[in-house]
């Protein structure tokens, strides 16, 4: 018998490719958004997206997904689609680089 894989996502998905998270020496300082960079909420960096847009990202190798909300830019290492705050990055499982969808709402 076959087994049910995850719904990847319930949105159109805007980009695939490698997510990194980000967070101990940016903790408490201003993103470019303005406001304080918490790396315990659930925040991500994304190049274009507008501040405040809420997005849906999807682990592909644990089908676990997270929604976060864009309040910074980047990620500026090549090859990233999104940075993910620490607790972003913990919820879906990605300890360093991992390989993600990223759909909108």
């Amino acid at each position: 018998m076959a087994q049910a894989q995850p719904q990847e996502t319930s949105g159109k998905v805007i980009q695939s490719g490698r997510a990194s998270w980000y967070g101990p020496g940016f903790h408490g300082r201003r993103t470019a958004s303005g406001e304080t960079f918490n790396t315990n909420d659930l925040t991500a960096a994304h190049r274009t997206l507008p501040f405040g847009t809420k997005v849906r990202v999807v682990n592909k190798r644990t089908g676990k997904s997270v929604v976060v909300r864009i309040n910074d830019r980047g990620p500026y290492a090549h090859g990233r689609v999104i940075d993910l705050s620490r607790a972003s990055a913990q919820a879906i499982g990605i300890s360093g680089v991992g390989a993600v969808t990223v759909a909108e709402l």
